[in-house]
């Protein structure tokens, strides 16, 4: 995985969550949807829920945490499989 990680607005989040769903899944980059849902904890935004739709069913999810700055993935049955601190820069959802 990348450790030289520079993430400054949600199109950026998008593209490193998207292309680190493809290689911890072993697929190509570009050629699986992903989709996102906006988290909300009392009434306000706290996260992004992505899902990478993948060939036969298969679904592999990540959480960004916005306090935390934090992204954590899961593998397609549901375990936890990396974890990435973002740099402490805020990333507005508004983008």
């Amino acid at each position: 995985m990348r450790h030289d990680i520079e993430v400054r607005n949600l199109i950026e989040l998008r593209n490193f969550v998207s292309r680190t769903l493809c290689q911890i899944n072993d697929f190509e980059d570009g050629v699986f949807q992903v989709t996102e849902r906006i988290l909300i904890r009392c009434g306000k935004a706290c996260g992004i829920l992505f899902c990478l739709h993948g060939p036969r069913s298969v679904k592999s999810t990540a959480v960004w945490e916005t306090v935390t700055n934090t992204i954590i993935f899961y593998g397609s049955t549901g375990e936890k499989v990396h974890r990435t601190q973002l740099p402490t820069q805020a990333i507005s959802m508004a983008s």
